[in-house]
Order: structure tokens, then C-alpha cells, then sequence
């Protein structure tokens, strides 16, 4: 039990949040304390009975106990855990940002599709995401398929189409992630891109990434080394620069080493 409970502790925080919330919401239908009808998403209850839960329990719940709810939780436990550990490793707060985008993309898609529940949809976004950052990792599927990690999701979306499912689910869960992709990690790269999505400060105050402003580096951490005769004041950035090009070297005969080529 102290393994378990160590290897649960281990999990990211994210992750871990996510995934148990999913897994004890299943638990709850399994148990009859909640039914199906209760969580599905509805726009229609949503706005004139104001049953707004059902914006974020449409995320949560994957169907009844089974080899189906199994695998869908290997799948968002392992992409989830590998962004959180990678891409967003010590950024907590844009990875909540980018489940809040994504959720918000989801929902208004699903308006036109009507899809009860977007859970699957929202995983397929994590792994679709994840593909395009590691585009370099082998994978393979049960043996039989190799391929480069930015083919998985159309993998997954053929295994759909062969099983007779809804293939709605997984466009839209492909769809949002690539949105997500290129405003995050294309457009910014633009000679005119910025990034799009902002994290509000309260997040990064929630996971204590906010930035210090009223932070002053030591002293010796300081460009420029001491103020000396500065009497303790920090030199100003033109004293630094005009520092710099007053000083001359202690030998000036001395050879110059060679940059690394």
C-alpha cells in the first residue's frame, strides 16, 4: 500500500487530478449514485436549468466499467502524464490553460454533432498534441504496425472507423488539438506571431509559477560584477555598458583563446 500510495503521489498534479476524477466518476455510475442522464452533456438543460455541471461531467465520464473505460484510461493516463512530464514540465498553469481551451472548443463543436460525451474526444486531443511535439518516436501498434508518433491519431481514428464508431468523437478530439498546435507552437513562430493563448495570472498564482516583481539579484549575479565606489548602489545598465568598453585587458599580450568550433 505505501508503493501504491507512493507511485500516486509520484503522478503529476494535472494528471493525477484528472484521471482520478474520471475514474470516480465511472466508479459512481457503476454504484448507481448517479446515472448517465445526469452527466451527459445537453446545451438545452445547460442554459434553462441552469445545470451547468454538465460542462465539465461530459469530460468525465467514459461509459460502464469495462475493456472499453480500461483502455480510454491507459490512453489518458500515459499522453497526459508524458505532456505534463515534457512539454509542460514546471508549467502547470498553461497546461490547465490547455485543458480550458480545449474544453471550450469541444463544447461548441458538440453543439452541431450532438455528442453526449466528449471524454474520449478530449483524449484523443492530449494524444494528438503530444504526437506533433515528439514527431521523432517509433511506435507501434500490437506488433503488426510501425509508425512515427504524428500518425497515431489517425491511427486511432481508423480503429474507430473499423469498430463502427462514432468518428465524430475523434475528429473533433484531432480537430482541437490541432487548432491548439498551431496557435501555440506554429504561429508564435511566425516573423509577425505571438502567442495567443494567455494563462491568467490566478493560475499561475495556483501553482506557484507566478514571477516575483519585486525579486533583485545579488549583487555578484548582477552583469557588470560590483558597483565599486558605487557605494552599495546597483549600476545602471548604460554605467554597465560604458563599464564595459572602458575596460581593458590585465595582459593585453596575453593570447586570446579560440571559440569552440
Amino acid at each position: 500500500m505505501n508503493a501504491l500510495r507512493q507511485f500516486y503521489l509520484e503522478i503529476p498534479v494535472v494528471t493525477r487530478a484528472y484521471t482520478t476524477v474520471c475514474v470516480l466518476t465511472t466508479l459512481a455510475v457503476h454504484l448507481d449514485l448517479v446515472s448517465p442522464l445526469q452527466l451527459y452533456f445537453n446545451p438545452t438543460l445547460i442554459v434553462r436549468k441552469f445545470q451547468i455541471w454538465r460542462l465539465a461531467t461530459t469530460f468525465l465520464y467514459f461509459g460502464t466499467i469495462g475493456i472499453s473505460f480500461f483502455f480510454n484510461m491507459v490512453f489518458t493516463y500515459r499522453y497526459c502524464r508524458m505532456l505534463e512530464d515534457g512539454s509542460f514540465r514546471g508549467r502547470s498553469s498553461d497546461f490547465v490553460m490547455m485543458f480550458i481551451f480545449g474544453g471550450v472548443l469541444m463544447t461548441f463543436f458538440g453543439i452541431f454533432v450532438n455528442l453526449l460525451f466528449l471524454g474520449q474526444a478530449f483524449t484523443l486531443m492530449l494524444v494528438y498534441v503530444w504526437s506533433r511535439r515528439n514527431p521523432l518516436v517509433p511506435m507501434n501498434f500490437f506488433g503488426v504496425l510501425n509508425f512515427q508518433a504524428p500518425y497515431l491519431p489517425w491511427v486511432l481514428l481508423c480503429c474507430s472507423m473499423i469498430l463502427g464508431n462514432t468518428v465524430w468523437v475523434d475528429v473533433i478530439g484531432m480537430g482541437v488539438g490541432h487548432i491548439y498546435y498551431v496557435l501555440e507552437d506554429v504561429y508564435p513562430t511566425l516573423s509577425n506571431g505571438y502567442r495567443l493563448i494567455k494563462t491568467p495570472y490566478f493560475l499561475k498564482r495556483l501553482f506557484n509559477e507566478h514571477i516575483e516583481r519585486n525579486f533583485q539579484a545579488a549583487a555578484e549575479d548582477r552583469p557588470g560584477g560590483f558597483p565599486w565606489g558605487g557605494e552599495g548602489q546597483p549600476l545602471l545598465p548604460e554605467e554597465i555598458a560604458a563599464d564595459g568598453q572602458d575596460e581593458e585587458p590585465a595582459n593585453p599580450a596575453a593570447p586570446v583563446a579560440a571559440a569552440p568550433q
